[in-house]
């Protein structure tokens, strides 16, 4: 078991690393695939069949392939691209930041007990426990984001509407 979840784990790294590495966009989101397929077999890892579905189905299926279809709609072009002189002294400068943060919460976790953590139950990530939850404790902020997504489609529907009216006279 702590060898697949090793190995998930090299793997969520490495396509984190190569989704902010690579150049080209489409590179990119084949690297957050392989993120995600691996996120999903941490969730698995856990029992959280629901969490493992979604991640899969929504995550790797649908938003990817959205996303994907839109790169390759726009036909990006290598001389469309940005040129981003000075793009790994960033990212290095920003890895040399974070380690101090990745230190402390390693430091937080290595100090707990198993039995603090409380993530291992019967009925972590089933549909049962995310619904409840969802429905209970976060029924507000559930409702706002629906709303928050209702607006932001109609506005896209304007501004659409207000753009192509534009074009035409």
């Amino acid at each position: 078991m702590m060898i697949i979840f090793t190995l998930l784990s090299v793997f969520a790294i490495v396509g984190a690393i190569g989704m902010i590495s690579f150049y080209q966009p489409v590179y990119s989101a084949l690297s957050f695939i392989l993120t995600i397929i691996a996120l999903s077999g941490l969730f698995a890892l856990l029992n959280a069949s629901f969490l493992f579905a979604v991640e899969l189905i929504v995550y790797a299926g649908a938003v990817i392939t959205l996303l994907l279809f839109i790169i390759m709609f726009l036909n990006i072009k290598d001389e469309h691209l940005p040129n981003e002189k000075g793009r790994f002294l960033v990212q290095i400068g920003g890895a040399f930041f974070l380690i101090p943060l990745n230190l402390v919460i390693l430091k937080a976790f290595s100090d707990l007990d198993d039995r603090e953590l409380g993530i291992i139950t019967g009925d972590f990530g089933t549909i049962g426990s995310v619904g409840k939850e969802l429905f209970s404790s976060w029924v507000l902020p559930f409702e706002l984001i629906s709303i928050l997504l209702l607006v932001a489609l109609v506005g896209s529907i304007v501004l659409a509407l207000r753009t192509k009216n534009d074009n035409n006279t």
